[in-house]
């Protein structure tokens, strides 16, 4: 259990070092922070602090820098305090007159986050558990090989190629599109229902090929695929925490990979502000880096936004940064329901 002091030193040294990027000193806390306290007490403190796992030194005579630990401690707290319910400026009527739907919206808003906050910046959008179809397409592009088009509730477009037992006319797809269609907004549970009855009594000669295609569409249905948006790594190259090449490239390569940023975003569904920093990563190359984001549902899915930065961001002005995209994305149902 922390003494009240002890807080402090710890919020006093996190802050100054995400501020300054320098080792703290107990002289440095004692003049700037707490001023009634003199610079051996500080010390002493740093040092308890340092068997507790809420700092480290990096060199014996040097000052003490946050541990993943301090960095919870000063987050949680700062989570406490602080208004995010400012939102101004003019990208956001930008953004909010988007043509493109949500995912464009979202696509924007990666791009958006990473100019404001020199991190880089995360969006993804995700189907809700009870998600249903607008409309199925089942297009033949060869032998055997059909291309199905999954347009979800909201505008989520799903695509996905797959190989049928044998070769399927495009009339034969057509009606088979058309019938799936005719049951669109229906619960899966019910619409798989009915077009197995379906199959079963008037596509008999391609029965096994059409409950191939139908198990396809089922594994969109019930566990459909994520997408993630990241805006551009430029404002990260001149932060002094990523100015070795190896982390560089290897934060790199894990925001190419679609399947870990999936994995990664995931973990930032619960209602609120989502913060996970450093070694609570699970990903090796996220192991010294921090994701801030939070999540609303809008138009049947699940959007989160967010800002991926080094262990030592500003994490203050990532979650402000953050509200203001979540602002213009909150449906305009919900913010009238809250007036």
């Amino acid at each position: 259990m922390l003494t009240e002091r002890q807080f402090e030193v710890v919020l006093s040294v996190v802050y100054e070092y995400i501020k300054s990027g320098e080792s703290v000193g107990s002289r440095t806390v004692s003049r700037r922070y707490l001023t009634g306290s003199s610079s051996a007490t500080i010390r002493n403190e740093m040092s308890d602090l340092e068997e507790m796992g809420f700092l480290k030194q990096t060199h014996t005579s040097s000052g003490r820098i946050p541990t993943t630990r301090g960095y919870r401690l000063y987050v949680d707290s700062m989570l406490q305090r602080i208004d995010s319910g400012q939102h101004s400026g003019n990208w956001i009527k930008k953004l909010c007159e988007h043509q493109k739907g949500i995912e464009g919206a979202l696509e924007s808003a990666s791009d958006i986050l990473s100019k404001m906050s020199n991190y880089v910046g995360v969006a993804a959008l995700a189907p809700l558990d009870m998600m249903k179809f607008q409309k199925v397409d089942f297009v033949r592009i060869g032998d055997r090989i059909v291309l199905l088009l999954v347009v979800l509730q909201g505008g989520l477009v799903h695509q996905k190629t797959i190989t049928l037992p044998w070769d399927m006319s495009q009339e034969y797809l057509d009606e088979l599109s058309r019938n799936v269609n005719l049951l669109a907004g229906r619960p899966w549970a019910e619409v798989k229902k009915s077009l197995q009855n379906y199959i079963k009594q008037e596509l008999d000669e391609c029965r096994s090929a059409c409950e191939r295609a139908l198990k396809e569409l089922e594994g969109i249905m019930i566990d459909p695929v994520m997408k993630v948006f990241t805006g551009s790594m430029s404002h990260m190259l001149n932060l002094p925490d990523f100015q070795d090449l190896s982390r560089i490239q290897a934060l790199y390569s894990f925001l190419e990979q679609e399947g870990s940023m999936a994995d990664l975003v995931s973990g930032c569904f619960k209602k609120g502000i989502n913060i996970v920093i450093g070694e609570e990563n699970i990903s090796p190359a996220m192991k010294k880096s921090s994701i801030v984001a939070t999540s609303i549902e809008t138009n049947g899915q699940r959007a989160i936004v967010g800002v991926i930065g080094p262990e030592r961001m500003d994490y203050e002005k990532a979650v402000t940064t953050i509200d203001r995209v979540l602002n213009i994305l909150e449906p305009k149902s919900e913010k009238e329901g809250a007036r």
